[in-house]
């Protein structure tokens, strides 16, 4: 017996782009699991279910200001009785997400200019700086400190084509090294106390494309 059967449906609902998938583990069709998507224009709306009953819905509206693109995100999530929105900027060089909800509250914004790129990210219990700079065609530099006081500095060196070498250094706590070589990435972490190296973790991947 199957130990998990996977279905999609596609169809239009009043001009309403519709997709409509399920998970089923083994034969037990009560423990059964939905996903709707629909999309018109504009607005896309999607929801979360099973045989219980539904766990989440969202919605996005997308619509342009001036010369800006805003999209205004509202979900839902049944089961937690909590809801959030997100909201998008896009200015072109500048870009603004907002994330509200009854909890917590963040904001992220993003600036480029000529080669250099900003990026602050600030919540209620923590803010970060992002300074990337694109010192020549192959090289980029990208310091990140942080309100409390920490801070990472990543490099990242261009082999040609999509292919780079990224370094990420966090002072008293570790090396990163990404190695990205056409479908393979090798990542090195190696943890460091003070200027002693404490151990290595490696990892390798590959794209594979049926």
């Amino acid at each position: 017996m199957p130990k998990k059967i996977w279905g999609k449906a596609s169809t239009d609902i009043g001009g309403w782009a519709t997709t409509v998938s399920a998970d089923v583990e083994g034969t037990d069709f009560s423990g059964a699991s939905y996903d709707v998507d629909a999309e018109n224009g504009d607005m896309s709306l999607s929801l979360t279910a099973s045989s219980s009953g539904v766990h989440t819905v969202s919605a996005t509206k997308g619509f342009a200001s001036g010369d800006a693109d805003v999209t205004v995100s509202p979900s839902y999530n049944l089961d937690t009785e909590k809801a959030d929105v997100v909201v998008t900027y896009d200015a072109g060089d500048t870009s603004v997400e907002l994330t509200a909800s009854a909890d917590a509250q963040s904001v992220k914004i993003d600036h480029s200019t000529g080669d250099t790129d900003i990026s602050l990210t600030a919540s209620v219990d923590e803010q970060s700086l992002t300074i990337s700079q694109q010192i020549d065609d192959e090289n980029k530099i990208s310091p990140t400190i942080t309100s409390a006081g920490d801070l990472s500095v990543e490099w990242e060196r261009s082999l040609g084509g999509d292919n780079s070498l990224t370094a990420t250094v966090k002072p008293n706590d570790a090396v990163d090294l990404e190695w990205k070589d056409d479908a393979w990435t090798a990542s090195i972490n190696l943890p460091v106390d003070g200027t002693t190296v404490t151990g290595a973790n490696v990892g390798i991947k590959r794209d594979v494309s049926f």
